[in-house]
């Protein structure tokens, strides 16, 4: 008996999980078909983002790093089967009560996703409804269809064990079926949806800027295998946002505004912003929960429109002391206004990257990049208002979360040659890697081996003090166990800091050290 029962409950699990993946695969093939229809998976990992708890975000990149979101995707997808497996086991009972608490818990499923759907702005309310329920009538044909061969299949009697075993093979067949229908779909609707996401972009490059950066001198550079490239292709650039799934925004319908503590609310369309006069800036930026020696940080080449002069065609208010953007869904970064107003920085909403019109996981139409600040008080992608307001009345998205409203960048270096624990050979052994200290530029860079005296680097020439620079040591290395540390002075001849913290609340500090072995 008790080898039935757990027959049984397998029988009725498998059920379930079938019955949630088929209904999942197909809503995000719809997704991937239709303009406008919800992936309910990406929905309710935003969802799940946007509900996170304080310091949750700076433990899951701590641990994941640039693989959090592909991980809450897969969870996101697995605890949703391992809830329809649950339910099956609810419904093998095949009483009425049991039924409908299955058909409950699964409408309960499908009734997060599409809550979870109407908070994005991208997705029709219509077509979430047509998929919710087409979901839910999925599940119930073949959860029944499931669970009524497997009845048939408990109830074979033993006197026909000679004969063949149709009712399992029919199980057995259709679970199959189902299951294969069930992957393909998912792996079609995400592979569509990653395509169309790429496609948003395939749009005519922005006009030149008005205003070019002068060709980078040989200097700029310095020829290390394993260094970090001075500037940053668009493909290997980090990304950290909130969002899972890459929007996909069209120009055709986008539109900025600047609204707010101004003299002129305006109106922007993606046209009217690239007939403004570009220009081309390097810059440096970093996410704030970048660890000592992380790789959450990136140079390069954007191109845009001066944040200074459209602020200035609607006419600052006084008392305005802070500038918030405002992403399409809601997503808020802000900065003091006295940033840019008091400083020569300057900010752009950029319209390119790298000669290149802006990727869509960088935030296509257009973004905000403002020098010397962390991305999650100033690098507004896939930007739609600009709103200016005073420090005291609004917090940005992250500082409810437990970080700091003001975020500038901190100087920081990092060892990229030789890598974590490598073993090199004894003998001049190339040690370098990047330092940034944006906008105060780097004035120096040092290494020390063991408890040596530290010892300068040789610098490439800067870009400017927004971007970082590559730095060299050659070491004479001699056989042994050895441990590598780097700081640097920033342009003001302020050394970075030395005791080691966290990245919340304003960003990590600590040098940089590795183990190597030299043999």
């Amino acid at each position: 008996m008790g080898v039935m029962r757990v027959r049984s409950a397998l029988l009725a699990a498998t059920a379930g999980l079938l019955a949630g993946g088929v209904a999942l695969g197909v809503a995000e093939l719809i997704a991937g078909f239709v303009t406008g229809a919800p992936s309910p998976v990406s929905e309710i990992g935003a969802l799940l983002i946007a509900f996170q708890p304080r310091g949750a975000e700076q433990i899951v990149v701590s641990v994941l790093g640039k693989a959090d979101k592909p991980v809450l995707t897969i969870a996101v997808a697995v605890g949703g089967l391992l809830s329809s497996a649950g339910l099956g086991l609810v419904a093998r009972y095949g009483t009425r009560l049991t039924w409908a608490l299955a058909l409950g818990g699964y409408g309960a499923l499908g009734l997060l996703g599409l809550v979870a759907g109407f908070r994005d702005p991208l997705v029709d309310p219509i077509l979430a409804l047509g998929v919710f329920a087409l979901s839910l009538g999925i599940t119930w044909w073949v959860l029944s269809r499931l669970l009524r061969m497997a009845a048939a299949y408990e109830e074979r009697q033993p006197a026909t064990a000679e004969m063949p075993d149709w009712s399992r093979r029919r199980f057995i067949g259709n679970s199959l079926t189902f299951g294969v229908a069930a992957l393909a779909s998912s792996a079609i609707g995400r592979t569509l949806l990653e395509v169309k996401a790429r496609e948003a972009a395939s749009v005519e490059a922005p006009p030149a800027p008005v205003e070019t950066v002068p060709p980078l001198p040989a200097s700029a550079s310095l020829d290390v295998p394993g260094i970090t490239p001075l500037v940053v292709p668009n493909d290997d650039f980090y990304r950290i946002d909130t969002q899972l799934l890459t929007p996909r925004l069209s120009t055709a319908d986008w539109k900025l505004t600047i609204t707010g503590m101004v003299d002129k609310p305006l109106t922007f369309s993606y046209s009217d912003l690239l007939n403004m006069p570009l220009h081309e800036e390097y810059i440096t930026i970093q996410c704030v929960s970048n660890e000592v020696g992380g790789d959450l940080v990136g140079n390069a080449l954007w191109r845009g429109v001066r944040l200074r002069e459209v602020l200035d065609r609607a006419g600052i208010q006084p008392g305005a002391t802070q500038i918030v953007g405002r992403s399409f869904d809601g997503w808020t970064a802000g900065f003091p206004t006295a940033w840019l107003t008091e400083s020569d920085r300057e900010a752009l909403i950029a319209v390119a990257m790298n000669g290149q019109p802006l990727p869509p996981a960088h935030g296509y139409p257009a973004r905000l990049m403002v020098p010397g600040l962390y991305g999650y008080v100033s690098a507004t992608k896939w930007l739609t208002n600009i709103e200016l307001t005073t420090l005291q009345a609004f917090d940005a998205y992250w500082v409810p979360l437990g970080w700091a409203k003001l975020g500038p960048i901190k100087t920081a270096s990092r060892i990229d040659v030789p890598t974590v624990g490598s073993t090199v050979k004894a003998g001049t052994v190339p040690v370098a890697g990047v330092a940034w200290a944006p906008d105060r530029g780097i004035s120096k860079v040092e290494l020390q081996v063991d408890n040596a005296e530290w010892q300068p680097a040789q610098l490439s020439t800067p870009i400017s003090k927004v971007t970082w620079v590559q730095w060299l040591v050659r070491w004479q290395a001699g056989t042994g166990n050895h441990q590598l540390r780097v700081r640097a002075t920033d342009g003001t001849g302020i050394l970075q800091v030395e005791e080691p913290h966290d990245p919340a609340p304003n960003g990590a500090t600590g040098y940089h050290t590795i183990p190597v072995t030299v043999a």
